[in-house]
C-alpha cells in the first residue's frame, strides 16, 4: 500500500460538508442533514490543490485498488480497510455484444470485488476508515443484503462492533454472507424502508457509526471510484453510456459526480457520457420519473425478486432522477422474467454469474438498444455491481437439470446422444 504519511504528502483535501440544496456549509463530522432545510450534505474538496499533486502517473504507480485516486476520497489519515477492493476488471463483453447488436460493449464487473463480491466493499471500505477517524468502536447499517455483508466483513477486519439491519425475507446466501462474520445480525420483519426507518431512530439514540445514515456523505464517495476505475482502464477517455441499477440513487449520482471530477483535474474532456438508469418493474420510483420527466419521487411498495434494488422511497431518487436528465440518458424498467434471462445471459455468453441487479441492467441495456436510445456504434458500460451466488434462489427452477448416467460408456452414449 502506497503510504502517503511517508511521502510528506497532505493526507486530506477535504473543506468540509455541504448541503446540496441550499450549499451551506458544515465541518467534517458525523452529519448527514442540514439543519436549516433538511437537505442532505455532501463532501466538498479543494480541486485546485488536488489538481497540483495527483496526475495519471502517480494514479497508475499505486496499488491497485480504490485508494489509487486516494486524494479524491475523504478520509484524513491511512486507509485501514479495502487495500484489495476495487480495480475490478473491465471486460470486453464481445460475445453479449455481437448478441446484443452492439460493437463496443462493456462488463465493469464488480461481481469480483473484494471481500465480499459487491461494488458495496468500495464504500465500506471508506465508511469503516472514517468510523474509525471518527472514534466511533460500532458500525451498523441497513441493508437490503450486499451492504450488511460488506459492513460484517469489513467491521471484523477493522476490529469494531457490528450491528447490521435486513429485511427478514433476505435471500439465504446473503444472510449466511453476513452471518459467517459474527455480527449481531437484526431481521427486520418489513421492507427495507421500514427497516431504514427505524434504523434512524436507532441512529439518534445510540452513538454507533451507521454507514449510511450519519456517515452516508462519507460512505456515498466510495461510488465515485467506480467511475474513476472506468475511465482509466479505457485509457483515461469516459464512455458514450454507462447503464446502472438504481436501488437508493447514490451509485448512479456518484458516478456522474467522479466522472466531473476527472474532467476538472484535467484528465478527460467535456463530460458526455449518458447515464441510464435501470430497475426492476416490481420496485421502479426513479424510472417512473424519468419517464413523466416528474422530479417528485413517488414512492411504491417493492414487489420484485432484485430484493439488492428493492428500495420503494429511494434517499437520493431525485438526484438519480436529476443525473440522468442531465446527463441527456434515459430510465427503463424490467419484469422478473426478463431480470431472470439477462442473468443466463450474461453467464451464457461471457462467463459471469451476476446476482438480479445485474439481470436488471443487462436486460435494460438490451432494452435500451432495441428502443434506439443506446446506438450500436457507441462504447457502452453495463454496471454489474454483485455476484450471482448470492441470488441463486432467482435462477435455481429456470435452469436445466443434471444428466444422471451410469459409471459406464453405454450409459453415457445412449443418455447424451439418444436420437
Amino acid at each position: 500500500m502506497y503510504n502517503y504519511a511517508k511521502k510528506g504528502m497532505k493526507m486530506s483535501y477535504v473543506k468540509g460538508l455541504k448541503c446540496r440544496e441550499c450549499g451551506r456549509e458544515y465541518p467534517k463530522e458525523p452529519l448527514y442533514v442540514c439543519e436549516y432545510c433538511f437537505g442532505p450534505l455532501e463532501v466538498s474538496y479543494d480541486y485546485e490543490e488536488i489538481k497540483k499533486k495527483l496526475t495519471k502517473e502517480l494514479i497508475s504507480s499505486r496499488a491497485k485498488n480504490l485508494w489509487r485516486y486516494r486524494e479524491l476520497l475523504p478520509i484524513d489519515g491511512e486507509p485501514i480497510v479495502g487495500l484489495n477492493s476495487g480495480f475490478t476488471p473491465l471486460i470486453k463483453a464481445n460475445n453479449l455484444g455481437k448478441e446484443l447488436g452492439i460493437k463496443e460493449l462493456y462488463v465493469k464487473d464488480d461481481s469480483v470485488c473484494h471481500p465480499t463480491l459487491s461494488f458495496k466493499d468500495r464504500v465500506v471500505s471508506v465508511a469503516i476508515t472514517k468510523a474509525k477517524e471518527f472514534g466511533f468502536d460500532t458500525v451498523a447499517c441497513a441493508s437490503t443484503g450486499n451492504l450488511a455483508n460488506s459492513v460484517s466483513a469489513q467491521a471484523a477486519g477493522a476490529n469494531l462492533k457490528c450491528f447490521v439491519f435486513i429485511p427478514a425475507d433476505l435471500e439465504a446466501g446473503k444472510i449466511i454472507g453476513s452471518l459467517i462474520y459474527s455480527p449481531q445480525l437484526i431481521a427486520v420483519e418489513g421492507n427495507y424502508d421500514e427497516v431504514n426507518r427505524l434504523c434512524t431512530e436507532i441512529a439518534n439514540k445510540f452513538k454507533w457509526a451507521f454507514v449510511n445514515i450519519n456517515i452516508r456523505p462519507y460512505y456515498a464517495e466510495g461510488s465515485k471510484t467506480y467511475a474513476y476505475e472506468i475511465v482509466e482502464q479505457l485509457g483515461w477517455r469516459a464512455p458514450q453510456n454507462i447503464v446502472v441499477p438504481v436501488a437508493g440513487g447514490s451509485l448512479i449520482s456518484k458516478i456522474w459526480k467522479g466522472l466531473h471530477e476527472l474532467h476538472k483535474l484535467g484528465f478527460i474532456n467535456e463530460v458526455k457520457t449518458k447515464i441510464f438508469a435501470a430497475q426492476a418493474k416490481g420496485c421502479a420510483p426513479v424510472v417512473t420519473a424519468i419517464k413523466e420527466n416528474s422530479e417528485i419521487i413517488k414512492p411504491v411498495k417493492p414487489k420484485t425478486i432484485a430484493k439488492s434494488l428493492a428500495i420503494g422511497n429511494p434517499a437520493d431518487g431525485y438526484y438519480a432522477f436529476k443525473t440522468v436528465m442531465g446527463s441527456g440518458g434515459w430510465g427503463e424498467d424490467v419484469t422478473d422474467e426478463e431480470i431472470i434471462e439477462g442473468i443466463k445471459l450474461l453467464a451464457s455468453t461471457e462467463g459471469i454469474f451476476t446476482e438480479t441487479a445485474g439481470g436488471v441492467t443487462v436486460a435494460v441495456t438490451k432494452k435500451l438498444i432495441q428502443q434506439g436510445r443506446i446506438r450500436k456504434d457507441e462504447l457502452t458500460i453495463i454496471s454489474i455491481t454483485g455476484n450471482g451466488l448470492k441470488t441463486q434462489e432467482a435462477v435455481i427452477s429456470k435452469l436445466s437439470q443434471p444428466i444422471k448416467i451410469k459409471p459406464n460408456l453405454s450409459s453415457f452414449e445412449s443418455a447424451v446422444f439418444k436420437s
